[in-house]
């Protein structure tokens, strides 16, 4: 079971878990992630970024200055973090630059400190959304693809709510239904309960 950050203006979820060989893992960089690592003493070997919306790497360059390898689906792009836009709305949204260390793109499977995981490219939400499923530990880190009784907004640049719903239908929902989800926004959920009983792609 990951433990679970929130922080930032829209209480953004950042997970941290523990690979086979005693690594660390951290799973998006909301604000005040890398004072709460700091705190506990803990320099995760990666950040695997589930998309680059501002509230998910907001931290992320403070986290790669820890020694963290940054891996995400694209390259850093402000066109992704959407600070332009959030500006524009008169939220005062910076994003100190980071590294984008490992590419994704193309990627099925990653293997850190001994944990293997699996990748679904689940793009409806941001173009770069990217999931990953722990099959060993029965745990998905699905980013604002899908939540508790919800899925992502997609409504933002580059969104597309038909490509959202059926990637979560192909991708997700083909999961072990016992599946945890640990999701961007809001508590965990499971495959099992979401598939059931989701309004907007449940069965």
């Amino acid at each position: 079971m990951p433990e679970c950050f929130t922080g930032g203006f829209v209480q953004t979820n950042g997970y941290l878990f523990q690979t086979p060989d005693a690594s660390w893992i951290a799973v998006d960089a909301p604000r005040g992630m890398a004072a709460w690592l700091t705190s506990r003493n803990i320099r995760p070997a990666a950040l695997l970024l589930t998309h680059q919306h501002y509230d998910h790497v907001e931290d992320a360059a403070a986290v790669a200055a820890l020694g963290a390898t940054v891996h995400a689906w694209a390259p850093y792009s402000t066109e992704l973090t959407l600070e332009a836009m959030m500006r524009s709305y008169g939220m005062p949204v910076e994003v100190p630059p980071y590294p984008v260390d490992v590419l994704l793109e193309g990627t099925s499977s990653l293997e850190i400190g001994g944990q293997a995981m699996a990748l679904a490219h689940v793009p409806g939400h941001s173009p770069d959304s990217v999931t990953f499923f722990l099959a060993d530990k029965g745990e998905v880190y699905s980013g604002d693809t899908l939540f508790e009784g919800s899925i992502g907004r997609a409504d933002l640049p580059r969104g597309n709510p038909a490509q959202l719903i059926d990637g979560i239908r192909g991708k997700l929902f083909a999961l072990p239904e016992p599946t945890a989800v640990f999701p961007g926004h809001g508590p965990a959920t499971t495959i099992g309960a979401e598939r059931a009983g989701n309004p907007y792609c449940g069965d």
